[in-house]
């Protein structure tokens, strides 16, 4: 049976989420809480209207930065060059555009004005980032979410234009491969991020992973620096494809 949290800044132990994997209801979107959810393998899904639950699924996906997946006519996209990659430039229209268009990790509406405004303050506080795709100069896809020690939590992607969610996750994967980190969660499976290499984990494994990732640093701040300004965007996916890892 779910846990009703109170002020405390407490959780229970993951293992005793129910079937669904929902663990507890209730508490806030501080960011001292949303940083002990992520920490403890939780995150947070709930409609507006209702209290907050949070979840821990038992099996989760999470995509590993170097067994992505690149179909041969996104490798073609990507190698026109028209699209630009950059990082924490635009965090709250990011997450505002996530919350009203398609191509989201999880389904339904879930991005309260709440959740919106809280995401928002864990972006000052420098836990958590957008990667953004640009095309002449507009703001055409992207996605957002959390970074704690070598772990990033997927919250929501969009896109305005076709590929443009993927484009920006390509680059994400890239970047993580390069700064070493374990794994991307992106929480539930979807025949979108399965086709894109995202596998499922047991709990347990997942448990196991993410102690692991959360023994290193948290690189905070803004991550402008990581934007793309030398054309890596290419370079990641030739050297994913070239290793064969497309579909």
């Amino acid at each position: 049976m779910p846990h009703f949290l109170t002020s405390e800044l407490y959780f229970p132990d993951v293992e005793k989420a129910d079937a669904s994997g929902l663990l507890a209801i209730g508490g806030d979107l501080s960011v001292k809480r949303l940083l002990l959810a992520y920490s403890s393998g939780l995150f947070p899904w709930y409609e507006g209207g209702y209290p907050i639950l949070w979840w821990s699924p038992d099996p989760r996906m999470v995509l590993f930065p170097d067994r992505i997946k690149i179909s041969k006519s996104l490798q073609q996209r990507i190698k026109k060059q028209d699209f630009e990659i950059r990082v924490d430039t635009s965090f709250s229209q990011v997450i505002r555009l996530c919350a009203t268009s398609g191509g989201r990790f999880k389904v339904g509406t879930w991005i309260t004005p709440e959740m919106v405004e809280a995401y928002i303050k864990l972006h000052r506080e420098g836990y958590a980032h957008s990667f953004e795709t640009w095309h002449k100069g507009k703001l055409v896809g992207g996605l957002y979410g959390i970074s704690l020690g070598r772990a990033f939590f997927g919250e929501s992607m969009f896109y305005l234009e076709p590929d443009a969610s993927k484009i920006a996750l390509v680059y994400l994967a890239g970047l993580m491969r390069e700064l070493k980190f374990e794994f991307i969660d992106v929480q539930q499976e979807t025949q979108h991020l399965k086709s894109m290499g995202a596998t499922l984990l047991s709990r347990r494994v997942f448990m196991i992973l993410l102690k692991k990732a959360l023994d290193h640093e948290t690189i905070t701040g803004k991550w402008t620096k990581f934007g793309d300004q030398n054309n890596s965007l290419k370079k990641i996916s030739d050297e994913f494809v070239s290793r064969r890892i497309y579909g």
